[in-house]
């Protein structure tokens, strides 16, 4: 499913789970050149992925993704990974801005489940809404225009139409000028915008936001019509580091597991 539309979906969690312990990740930005990073990933799922009840996967898991039928030996990996962990625990995806292609047959390969952009989870009477993030930054306006063109259903018609290797090659583009401009902006403009997080926000009438994109990790609390409400940045992973925010509600307070994953574990 291509060019998802925003909405209060209600993401399932594992039935009869009353104090579930969820994992979210984002900004993975997969990508041959950074070996250490798929091989933290790989290990990730083959070990503390597979004890949780449920992972959330919040955007920019590939630094760049041309389509399903991508056949690189780090897409396979990537897959293979999921598909067998999305046999122990559900997972879901929330497309970021390098990899919103991924659609249906990347879906029925790895047993995947696609979220809305906005999508909204309810536990011990907190609505938590889930975001990548990108939506946030409304004061990067040409940003938000390339969204919209490159999001354009006929856009992505066009583009999924063209060969493989022609594909690979235009996003290689894409991403040196999308690098370009973004060294040139101010570093505020590509940070979270509060009138646009408010207004999400009271949209859903979430307590909780947790979203990634901005590279910009942290705990933020702040009102909202009176009352008290926290957004949770996940922090980009590395070389040499994998930060994954857990959840497990035997208190108010999120924890975190940062370590760096062996692919053998």
């Amino acid at each position: 499913m291509i060019g998802r539309q925003a909405g209060n979906l209600q993401a399932p969690l594992p039935a009869g789970t009353l104090m579930p312990r969820l994992l979210f990740i984002s900004d993975l930005h997969l990508s041959p050149t950074h070996p250490d990073i798929l091989a933290s990933f790989l290990g990730f799922l083959r070990s503390d992925a597979g004890k949780a009840d449920a992972l959330y996967i919040l955007g920019d898991l590939f630094d760049s993704w041309v389509g399903d039928d991508d056949d690189t030996e780090l897409a396979r990996q990537a897959r293979g990974g999921l598909a067998v962990l999305s046999k122990h625990i559900p997972v879901h995806f929330q497309a970021g801005n390098r990899d919103f292609l991924i659609g249906a047959r990347f879906c029925e390969q790895t047993g995947v489940s696609l979220m809305a952009d906005e999508t909204v989870i309810e536990i011990k009477g907190k609505r938590i809404l889930l975001m990548h993030g990108d939506l946030l930054c409304s004061d990067d306006l040409d940003y938000q225009q390339a969204r919209k063109t490159l999001r354009n259903p006929a856009f992505i018609s066009d583009f999924l139409s063209k060969p493989l290797a022609e594909r690979q090659q235009l996003a290689a583009h894409y991403r040196k000028l999308s690098g370009e401009a973004t060294a040139a902006k101010a570093a505020n403009i590509m940070d979270v915008n509060q009138q646009a997080l408010l207004s999400f926000m009271g949209k859903h009438k979430a307590d909780w936001l947790i979203h990634g994109h901005t590279h910009r990790p942290g705990d933020h609390e702040f009102e909202l019509d009176g009352r008290p409400c926290k957004r949770l940045v996940l922090a980009p992973w590395s070389d040499d580091s994998a930060q994954i925010m857990q959840l497990d509600y035997t208190d108010d307070k999120p924890g975190m597991l940062s370590s760096r994953y062996e692919a053998g574990t």
